[in-house]
């Protein structure tokens, strides 16, 4: 059609042409056709009602219209005419302006000078392991990656090593071995390069208490400055500093002798009974109960040297929130199982930190909901950075807000001390006003193959998921379309009650239609209900592990309104 001459090949003008029929898409005219007079064009005030009506922006409708043109439209007499085109239209719907992602959410927006307790802080578990938990590859290249996603509290298993030289593995077991000091050089590098907010250093300490004292000499050595080892002002804090407060600082999180406020002898070693040992330490120390080391009724000892690193986060037995809440300093941390904390999570903290990780079965990386541990102000909800799926699909998405730097504030009625918040009846709470989120989905763009065999074509379907506090968990999902996966149709709409829009996030799921067995993936996208933009939206889809798989994307009409 496009090669008029028949010639076998196109010129300019033609490949134009040629490029306009398989980009230009039916459902875009329609909406631009809504608005456009003439059907050519969208003149200021068109564009101008469309961004008021259709994307609710309001009275900002009038100078964000002006600027699209400025920026979008692509050809001179269209910005000379202060109008837009139907290919200027589309750019824009297609830009990062017209994604479903807000792009004020997207830069550093959040008050950043609350205690540190008032965040979510994006974390991993066993930060080391490229694979499983019994003979994986421990790695610096773990840490890397795991720093370039924003996180901002890493796992360290210190055992000791030949030669006095402590080594990092996942003990008594055939993962391999990496040296302390290189984990702190590699975290010395890398620590500040996706974010300038404090990384919490997570140590699970087995080591002697000599090769403690060398693990102390290596982080006061490489660290320097970077390391906080004194209180800010040097009083005994009554509220954990804020993240402003500790730009460009890393905190030893483990295991101290006495707390802050007592004095001790500094040339003294503590030793700890076996039950003083259990109480203190943390409890991921449940993963290997039946290790030699747990068993044995001989004393441990405690390096001094180590010990006084410790200052805003110091590992103790939990005992519930109650007791936390009662008994607790604001600098003590506790780190608690899944399991454990599905048990006990029925209030959120607000003065202080708490850790959660996988269980110890989950020998394979796999990974829990951490959802559930945020629904009840759980703040560092380590995952297995290492293993792609839903759960750090939910991770990256609540922490792709707040510039992506690994620290999301907490709602208001998580952050004071006198609302009585459950997840588990939201409506009790003050201020409780649910909302109804009402998703068109109304087409796909080229969208992946789910192997590369010839001829194979997808037959797609998108699912919605919502997960939040135990009433807002719901799904959804479109029918599938044959053969398809260029530029599929759907005009379905999905949808759902949000009853805590704060804590809820949405997941976008595409996937390939099998009738016969279980459908394949082919592109996600999930992100906080509080950073969705209404109106048609698209939404730029990424692979399993997190990437970007562009141009694939969905395009979507979104409404939100108060449930009446």
């Amino acid at each position: 059609m496009a090669d008029k001459s028949e010639s076998g090949s196109l010129e300019i003008e033609q490949f134009v042409f040629f490029y306009k029929m398989l980009t230009q898409r039916d459902e875009v005219w329609k909406v631009f056709q809504d608005y456009s007079e003439d059907g050519e064009k969208l003149m200021l005030e068109e564009l101008q009602s469309f961004l008021s009506v259709e994307q609710h922006e309001g009275e900002q409708s009038a100078q964000h219209a002006q600027e699209l043109i400025e920026r979008y439209e692509p050809s001179e007499t269209g910005n000379k005419q202060g109008a837009m085109s139907l290919d200027g239209f589309q750019m824009y719907l297609c830009s990062q302006e017209g994604s479903i992602f807000k792009p004020e959410h997207q830069d550093l927006y959040q008050d950043m000078s609350q205690p540190l307790s008032h965040y979510f802080i994006s974390s991993s578990h066993n930060t080391y392991l490229l694979e499983d938990q019994l003979r994986g590859q421990s790695s610096l290249e773990a840490y890397i990656q795991a720093l370039k996603r924003g996180c901002r509290c890493v796992e360290v298993d210190c055992w000791d090593g030949y030669d006095g030289d402590p080594v990092v593995y996942h003990g008594h077991t055939l993962t391999s071995k990496i040296l302390f000091k290189d984990v702190i050089s590699t975290l010395k590098e890398y620590a500040f390069r996706a974010s300038e907010f404090p990384v919490i250093l997570s140590i699970e300490n087995h080591c002697s208490v000599e090769q403690q004292t060398v693990m102390a000499q290596y982080l006061r050595q490489i660290l320097g400055d970077m390391l906080q080892t004194t209180l800010l002002d040097g009083q005994v804090p009554q509220q954990l500093p804020s993240p402003q407060e500790l730009k460009g600082k890393i905190l030893l999180k483990a295991k101290k002798i006495g707390g802050l406020e007592e004095y001790v002898d500094e040339t003294c070693t503590d030793e700890v009974s076996d039950e003083e040992e259990m109480a203190n330490c943390d409890a991921e120390m449940a993963s290997t109960e039946d290790s030699p080391d747990k068993k044995s009724k001989a004393k441990s000892k405690m390096s001094r040297e180590l010990s006084d690193l410790v200052v805003y986060c110091k590992s103790v037995h939990f005992d519930g929130f109650e007791h936390a809440r009662s008994h607790a300093k604001c600098y003590e941390i506790s780190s608690f199982s899944e399991s454990k904390a599905k048990k006990l999570a029925k209030e959120y903290n607000t003065r202080q930190l708490s850790r959660t990780y996988p269980g110890g079965l989950r020998t394979d990386s796999s990974n829990y909901n951490p959802q559930d541990m945020w629904s009840v102000g759980c703040q560092i909800v380590a995952l297995n950075f290492q293993t792609a799926g839903l759960e750090m699909d939910l991770n990256d998405g609540l922490f792709r807000q707040n510039g992506c730097c690994g620290y999301v504030i907490k709602p208001d009625f998580m952050r004071d001390g006198n609302t009585q918040f459950s997840p588990d009846k939201p409506e009790e709470r003050e201020g409780y006003k649910p909302l109804r989120l009402s998703i068109q989905v109304i087409s796909g763009q080229q969208l992946p193959k789910v192997n590369q065999k010839e001829g194979s074509i997808v037959d797609p379907l998108v699912r919605v998921e919502i997960y939040g506090v135990p009433q807002d968990q719901a799904k959804d999902e479109t029918s599938h379309i044959n053969n398809n996966g260029f530029n599929p149709v759907w005009n379905e709409t999905l949808d759902f009650t949000i009853h805590t829009p704060e804590l809820a996030l949405v997941c976008f799921v595409v996937e390939d239609h099998d009738k016969a067995s279980r459908n394949d993936f082919i592109g996600q996208y999930t992100l906080p209900f509080m950073c969705i933009q209404p109106g048609y939206r698209h939404i730029h889809l990424l692979s399993k592990d997190g990437t970007a798989i562009p141009p694939s994307s969905l395009f979507v009409n979104i409404s939100i309104s108060e449930l009446t």
